[in-house]
């Protein structure tokens, strides 16, 4: 059963666009198209490109390959005729033990729990949808989508990449079978959300989208059902989420984050993330640092992806923050496709940075041999999860739609 056959569209629907905020009438979508706002060209409707029964297949396999994958080990380092291994949860307790409870929290969420809070509402709302269950599967919907940006499954498997080949200079190395299944899982989820058409599981849950929309219509942020303004501030029948033309305070809040974010940025650079202590001999080293380090190796593609992700993406992030308050700021109508198209690409990428924290938080439990060699997390890992976060933050409370606000933008 595809995902477009649970609801059928009809001839023509009113959409508000989340991007821009223009209401629209989207005509009918042939099943190779795709449909974009005539404004900005945000996509409405994606071309199908799977069945509701193998995006769930794929999102149970996920989650279960997930349970041993966090009960089995992900890595040995056999070193000076010692053998370290390595869990899922391992890195967590590392750092709460080194004092970094902070830190030690962040990694535990991204890579263990919201990943599995994540694949089980996924799991109830397809099963829902396929069984023909529709009682709150809006609501849950919207917290997947809400949690999904946090879910750093795909992320935590490219820092054990990078992890390994640096253990790889200290000892011998092998993939356990908990190394194995992350994979395995992390492939899975993956292929789910490529498999998966979010606007037509919205489509598929009630109350569905018709031509005759109220006279001032309002766009759930959320899920785009058109709804009467008069019914401002409170829950969508479909999502549950509260309707709002605009997010409050979007500009405030962003502008406060993204400060905060110049202001941690150069301590995240500039400060050791972590210290290795080999033969009494302390070594510290900073981003920068580790990055020369995979240079040395010869591992130019990890050492492209860690600096792309460490370092300038943030700065991507915060630059084009800023760029975007700025001209909202003086009512600019310039490049207003362009910087909507910014937005969304910002909003995507921030979670990559995170490569490092969970590079950090694997070496920290598996290299510890003593007084032979054992490393400790530093001042400026905390510093660089924080700017991971707060730029996460910023993007996800700026409203793209404040941009086309301006005076004369309307189409």
């Amino acid at each position: 059963m595809s995902l477009r056959q649970v609801y059928q569209r009809p001839a023509a629907e009113l959409i508000g666009c989340a991007d821009c905020g223009l209401v629209q009438l989207l005509p009918p979508v042939p099943p190779d198209a795709i449909a974009e706002c005539v404004r900005c060209k945000r996509p409405f409707a994606a071309p199908a490109r799977g069945s509701i029964d193998t995006a769930l297949a794929l999102t149970v396999t996920a989650l279960l390959l997930l349970l041993p994958a966090a009960l089995l080990p992900l890595m040995r380092l056999t070193s000076f005729g010692v053998q370290r291994r390595d869990w899922l949860p391992s890195g967590t307790e590392a750092l709460w033990n080194d004092g970094y409870d902070s830190l030690s929290v962040v990694v535990f969420l991204f890579s263990i729990a919201l990943p599995f809070v994540y694949l089980g509402l996924m799991v109830c709302v397809l099963g829902g949808i396929r069984f023909g269950i529709d009682a709150r599967l809006g609501k849950l919907f919207r917290w997947t989508a809400a949690l999904r940006p946090w879910v750093m499954i795909e992320v935590y498997l490219v820092g054990c990449c990078v992890a390994y080949t640096r253990l790889e200079s200290v000892g011998t190395v092998n993939v356990g079978a908990g190394g194995w299944c992350l994979l395995a899982a992390t492939l899975a989820a993956v292929l789910a959300s490529l498999k998966l058409d979010e606007q037509s599981v919205w489509d598929a849950l009630p109350p569905h989208q018709s031509l005759s929309a109220p006279k001032l219509p309002i766009s759930c942020e959320t899920c785009e059902l058109m709804i009467d303004a008069a019914r401002e501030h409170s829950a969508c029948a479909r999502c549950g989420a509260r309707i709002r033309r605009r997010k409050p305070d979007a500009i405030r809040r962003t502008l406060a984050l993204v400060i905060a974010g110049y202001l941690l940025y150069l301590p995240a650079n500039l400060l050791p993330v972590l210290s290795i202590e080999r033969f009494g001999r302390d070594q510290p080293s900073t981003i920068l640092g580790g990055v020369h380090e995979l240079i040395t190796a010869g591992l130019w593609p990890l050492a492209i992806i860690v600096f792309t992700a460490s370092v300038v993406v943030p700065l991507i992030k915060l630059f084009g923050l800023s760029l975007m308050l700025v001209m909202t700021r003086l009512r600019s109508r310039r490049w207003l496709v362009g910087r909507t198209r910014m937005y969304r690409f910002i909003d995507r990428i921030g979670r990559w940075s995170n490569i490092d924290v969970f590079m950090i938080s694997i070496l920290a439990a598996l290299l510890q041999f003593g007084t032979l060699t054992s490393l400790r997390p530093q001042p400026g890992a905390m510093a660089f999860a924080a700017v991971v976060v707060i730029t996460m933050l910023a993007s996800r409370s700026f409203d793209a739609r404040v941009m086309w606000d301006a005076p004369g933008s309307a189409a």
